[in-house]
């Protein structure tokens, strides 16, 4: 089982680093907006995109990628942990408060001079 854990991390980080470069590799539509209020011609300003090209579309399956290979390693680490057993970071810390409760004391009271 630590094999496919393994596979399924490289496989994440592979695909992380796969949207990183396609999402900073692609043209933004921002960039034509200028071109409708100014010199040259644009097709039209907030009109249809048309179709996905190639990069837009392995983003796409990139992000879906990661996506499943996080749920994926969600439930591998849910299937791995003991049954009964707390989830967190707070796992295994033994509380040092005495088991008693504090005797019912009251504060000391300052004596304001007159």
């Amino acid at each position: 089982m630590e094999f496919v854990d393994t596979l399924i991390q490289i496989l994440n980080v592979i695909a992380a680093l796969a949207v990183i470069v396609l999402v900073l590799l692609q043209h933004g539509k921002g960039a034509d907006m200028g071109a409708a209020f100014g010199s040259g011609s644009a097709g039209s300003l907030f009109g249809s995109a048309g179709s996905a090209n190639f990069l837009s579309r392995l983003t796409a399956v990139s992000a879906s990628v990661f996506f499943i290979t996080c749920l994926s390693l969600v439930l591998i680490a849910s299937k791995s942990q003991k049954p009964g057993g707390e989830l967190g970071i707070m796992e295994g810390v033994v509380s040092t408060v005495a088991s008693q409760p504090a005797e019912a004391s009251q504060p000391a009271q300052k004596k304001i001079p007159d």
